[in-house]
């Protein structure tokens, strides 16, 4: 029996880096995915390539910065699924980086905030609402938050502070929730080679095969593995705390970061 056999599990941001790597990898241990992103035709060739697999997966095209499109999602997956078990909110956004703090506007703080802190607390609150009233009620929520989150990044004030913001929300509603059944961590990764990663290697070193290798000989020489991440880690790491091998870890906030942080956190 696989561990999330039959399991009703969304996955945001799940086209893509971490995510993706998710949804392919719940679905492989059984589970019914709901995988919801921005990008339909992304979004609707993985969940077929899931199916093709023999998996179950439906698409929700869905943007984490607009609240309708959440509640629309929960709403969607419940009417399809019946409940929600396990909800992996993993969607990001890079809005809130490349510049110093003084430079960003009104209007790129709300953005940044939008899409990486209310979204999760918006995700949060639907799926929770959810989890209490089913039967048999109850489920498990991880939620994707960043090394960044865990003091700050120079030029990712805003992207650092919306992170740590998720490390708060993970935490307080972890205490909340666990003793009517429903079980909150966060996943903190580290750098992975994802489209995020990719997008900021070439802002700082350039989009020439030059630049990207000198973008991968910082990071490997700032890593204490020696390595960046493949984004099947992270989502074995996620899968594990969706999983009841985990069934005594709360509020939890698991670091798999190849041992970046190690010297500060």
């Amino acid at each position: 029996m696989h561990r999330f056999q039959d399991k009703v599990v969304i996955v945001t941001g799940g086209t893509s880096g971490i995510g993706l790597a998710a949804s392919q990898a719940f679905a492989g241990e059984g589970a019914r995915v709901v995988i919801a992103a921005r990008g339909a035709d992304q979004g609707e060739s993985v969940a077929a390539e899931i199916r093709a697999s023999g998996g179950s997966a439906l698409f929700v095209q869905a943007d984490m910065a607009k609240p309708q499109d959440i509640e629309s999602l929960i709403k969607r997956t419940v009417e399809t699924f019946g409940r929600i078990d396990c909800a992996f909110n993993n969607a990001a956004s890079l809005d809130g980086v490349f510049k110093p703090l003084a430079e960003f506007t009104e209007e790129e703080y709300d953005s940044s905030m939008s899409a990486n802190l209310k979204g999760v607390w918006l995700c949060m609150k639907y799926e929770i609402e959810q989890m209490l009233r089913q039967q048999p009620a109850g489920g498990v929520i991880v939620n994707t938050s960043s090394g960044n989150g865990l003091g700050g990044s120079p030029g990712g004030s805003l992207y650092s502070a919306a992170k740590a913001g998720v490390i708060a929300l993970t935490k307080s509603a972890a205490q909340e929730y666990i003793k009517q059944g429903i079980r909150i961590n966060v996943l903190v990764p580290g750098a992975y080679e994802t489209p995020m990663l990719h997008g900021a290697k070439e802002h700082y070193f350039g989009a020439t095969p030059e630049g990207i290798e000198a973008a991968n000989n910082k990071w490997n020489q700032m890593i204490p593995a020696g390595r960046i991440g493949d984004p099947k880690e992270a989502a074995a790491a996620a899968l594990w705390l969706c999983s009841d091998e985990s069934s005594y870890v709360v509020g939890h906030s698991l670091i798999v970061d190849g041992g970046i942080t190690a010297a500060w956190r």
